[in-house]
């Protein structure tokens, strides 16, 4: 008859075993998620050596010194000043070509993924926490922010990881803990202030959590030294709001396409995902899901200020609900090879937008191909003109693209002025000067989208009108470069110009 010893023996060599085979799958939720952002973000990475208008903004500002940074963005941009002193720092470091723009996204939106891979961990198991973060990079908005050299894959991770620390100062409840959240949002909300709204969504957490009133406490301390931080951020980059004038009210594609993740979100929510700990999954993932960008559209009647980018972190919501419905549903019938078709049509589906978003076309324009068409259609000595000034910002990138013509606008360059277009004569001087050229390159918006809005863009464009025919354009991705020739049959007017 075995001994009571040897009857035990079994489950004592049982737990090793265990802890042995979880291990993997633990290192893979962190893993498998940043592999597969880092593959995603690298195909393409150049999109055919494309550049547009907002990654250029960052290329010559993190090209000048730190000093002149700081002055540019007390005129504009104050809201991106910290990424592009970051980025200065990184073209320092490893030059400053186009892979060296876009690979910091690369790196940040790879952290992100490993985040929401170990957060869906956390809350709901290893396997959802796996197609967490799977889902998550394989999201179109990721994607596209991934390859792009701008703030917002950076914020995306630091909200992702200030919402692990968030949990983790919920369940341990030690100071330290509540620093690192801290620390971790109020650097994300400098590096774009809309990243307080996460605030909101966690504060909202925490309440339908039920979380004991010392962690909510704990909680409401930290997020008022977070916005303690940023507040003389917004009250100085408040005399900008001009810089988000561009944004009009949300048409109904994106407010459909906003509704769409809502309403997968909530329907994944109400499934009965598995859980564990004193924040459930469905608590945490919704609010940062929905709350960030409804708080927008709520906000747009007074200020529209509805863009995605600026919420891109919502991201994680969604990825978090879908990875923890793709477990419920692999738990009810584990060999469905129904679930599988659908995974493998959601994969095909998503093909002909993840290879769109590695074209020029993808994006609002291209200021390389601008580049070029100038150098192309202008000769040694001709004229240049943008319509408006602010497009300036459209050739600074490469300015051997315009080295051999005259700007015939412009009275201070960007960088010796601290502004991002430079500064521009009056308009009398403008064209005065413009009626010295037989050729004219003119640098300007699609068709219909322009219209003068200050004195030196009507001056620019009555004198053309008048004095000057076009001869050639080239029509190019949310821009137009045309050759416009002087009619030496007019003379101009005895009146002063650009009056």
């Amino acid at each position: 008859m075995p001994s009571p010893s040897s009857q035990s023996s079994p489950p004592r060599t049982a737990l090793p075993v265990y802890r042995k085979a979880r291990r993997p799958l633990g290192v893979l939720v962190a893993v498998a998620p940043m592999s597969l952002s880092v593959v995603l973000g690298l195909w393409g990475i150049r999109r055919r050596d494309s550049m547009w208008g907002d990654e250029s903004v960052t290329y010559q500002l993190a090209h000048r010194d730190l000093s002149r940074i700081w002055l540019t963005t007390h005129h504009v941009d104050l809201v991106h000043a910290l990424y592009y002193a970051v980025m200065h720092e990184i073209f320092g470091l490893f030059g400053g070509g186009l892979l060296t723009l876009r690979l910091p996204s690369v790196l940040a939106m790879s952290l992100a993924a490993a985040g929401v891979g170990l957060l869906g961990r956390r809350l709901a198991g290893p396997r959802a926490g796996l197609f967490a973060g799977l889902v998550f990079p394989l999201l179109p908005q990721i994607q596209q922010y991934t390859q792009e050299g701008r703030s917002y894959a950076m914020v995306c991770a630091l909200v992702t990881w200030a919402t692990y620390a968030l949990v983790g100062s919920v369940a341990h409840r030690t100071r330290w803990r509540w620093a690192v959240y801290g620390s971790t949002m109020l650097l994300a909300c400098l590096l774009h202030e809309f990243a307080v709204l996460a605030l909101v969504a966690h504060g909202v957490t925490l309440i339908v959590s039920g979380v004991p009133r010392p962690t909510l406490r704990a909680w409401s301390v930290t997020a008022a030294a977070v916005v303690a931080g940023l507040l003389p951020l917004v009250v100085r980059s408040a005399g900008q709001a001009g810089q988000v004038a561009w944004i009009g009210w949300p048409g109904p594609v994106r407010l459909l396409g906003f509704l769409a993740l809502a309403v997968v979100g909530v329907v994944c929510a109400r499934a009965p995902l598995e859980g564990k700990g004193p924040i459930r999954l469905p608590a945490l993932a919704l609010p940062v899901l929905v709350l960030p960008g409804l708080l927008l559209l709520l906000f747009s009647p007074v200020e529209p200020l509805f863009a995605e980018r600026y919420v891109l972190y919502s991201c994680t919501g969604f990825a978090l609900l879908l990875g923890a419905w793709l477990d419920h549903v692999l738990r009810l019938r584990p060999s469905s090879r129904t679930s599988c078709a659908a995974a493998l049509a959601v994969l095909a589906a998503l093909l002909p937008s993840s290879l769109f978003l590695r074209t020029p076309q993808s994006r609002h324009d291209d200021v390389i191909a601008i580049g070029a068409a100038v150098r192309k259609e202008g000769r040694p000595g001709d004229g240049l003109l943008y319509l408006s000034g602010r497009h300036r910002v459209w050739t600074g990138a490469r300015p051997e693209d315009t080295r051999l013509l005259t700007d015939l606008a412009l009275a201070q360059d960007p960088v010796s002025s601290n502004t991002l277009a430079g500064v521009e004569l009056p308009a009398r001087d403008i064209a005065a000067r413009m009626l010295r050229f037989d050729r004219i390159v003119v640098v300007r918006d699609p068709e219909g989208e322009y219209s003068p809005s200050n004195p030196q863009e009507e001056a620019k464009e009555r004198t053309l009108r008048r004095y000057f025919h076009p001869h050639e354009t080239t029509q190019l991705t949310g821009a137009r470069v045309t050759v416009f020739v002087r009619d030496w049959r007019l003379s101009p007017a005895d009146g002063p110009l650009g009056t």
